[in-house]
């Protein structure tokens, strides 16, 4: 049976997010696998280790998902003809106790939870399978192997006009998958105060910018010779990269030559806009000529790391 790590009756956003920080929840095991689209490991190790601050999503998807939870476990109700009540805690695993679980409902009567979704119309591709999608997937067996359930529900609300409800199984095989993972990232990554791979993430970018600022004057060293191959790689990621801008700005002349003076096409289900957007700058460069006390007082200095890579001579 779980323990339980805190009662969440009276506990706020804040608290509940400062909470689920010092675990691994059910909606971390996606991103530890590397199945989460919207943030990878590394971001995640920055949050755990309380390098960054635990911030909830501004996004309207995550607010329309909280705000429409109850109404989801409500039609779930309805035509599943069964009752569901709110598990108000947070719970440990049994054997870790940094594997925590925050489940949206608890199936009366069964030992059976319910996982309540949202999703835009654009992700409706996603449930039309009798599969579900990997990430909710999941998240919804690390649930179980928590809380020791056989199975899970999960209802979706598609575009706010499509219900989907699917029966998920407890898959034995793939808890110890996640769980070991999830013991890895925690105890070598979090306690270990070992960092995961470096991304493209702007986290990663964020966290070798401030973590090596200053630089030895004068100072080289000779890389491994392994990294030949990834400095031919980014040779070749530049190339494509500028040949795909091109092509971009090539279509993107061709529907400003199209709109001409109109600021809204229409095409299918898509708006092209051309508008004009007007904004006040301060000319630095009049500032200084007119003002240069002013702009004396005003100007701060900066300083940066400036990344290049090129043959040398």
């Amino acid at each position: 049976m779980p323990a339980i790590l805190a009662t969440t009756n009276d506990m706020d956003r804040t608290e509940w997010l400062e909470m689920r920080r010092r675990g691994i929840g059910g909606s971390d095991a996606s991103i530890i696998l590397g199945l989460n689209k919207y943030k990878t490991p590394f971001e995640l190790w920055l949050e755990k280790t309380g390098q960054v601050l635990v911030e909830e999503s501004s996004s309207e998807a995550a607010y329309f998902g909280n705000l429409f939870e109850d109404m989801v476990a409500k039609e779930f109700e309805v035509r599943m003809g069964k009752k569901v009540r709110k598990r108000n805690a947070i719970l440990q695993h049994p054997d870790h106790e940094y594997i925590i679980a925050n489940i949206d409902r608890k199936v009366v009567g069964e030992e059976a939870l319910l996982e309540c979704k949202t999703a835009n119309q654009f992700l409706a591709k996603d449930w039309e399978s009798e599969e579900i999608p990997e990430s909710y997937l999941v998240q919804v067996q690390h649930y179980l192997g928590v809380l020791g359930y056989p199975k899970a529900y999960i209802a979706v609300l598609i575009g706010g006009n499509k219900f989907i409800c699917k029966e998920v199984d407890r898959d034995e095989e793939l808890i110890n998958i996640i769980f070991e993972a999830e013991k890895h990232f925690w105890e070598y990554h979090v306690m270990g105060g070992n960092p995961p791979a470096l991304d493209g993430s702007s986290a990663a970018e964020k966290y070798l910018k401030e973590k090596y600022a200053k630089t030895e004057k004068g100072k080289s060293i000779e890389l491994q010779s392994t990294h030949k191959d990834r400095i031919l790689e980014y040779f070749d990621l530049k190339k494509t990269i500028s040949e795909l801008e091109k092509q971009k700005k090539h279509i993107q002349h061709d529907l400003q030559h199209e709109l001409k003076e109109a600021e809204l096409g229409l095409c299918s289900n898509y708006e092209v806009a051309w508008k004009p957007i007007e904004s006040n700058r301060v000319d630095s460069k009049l500032l200084k000529e007119k003002f240069p006390n002013i702009y004396k007082e005003v100007t701060k200095k900066s300083s940066y790391r400036r990344f290049d890579i090129k043959e040398a001579k």
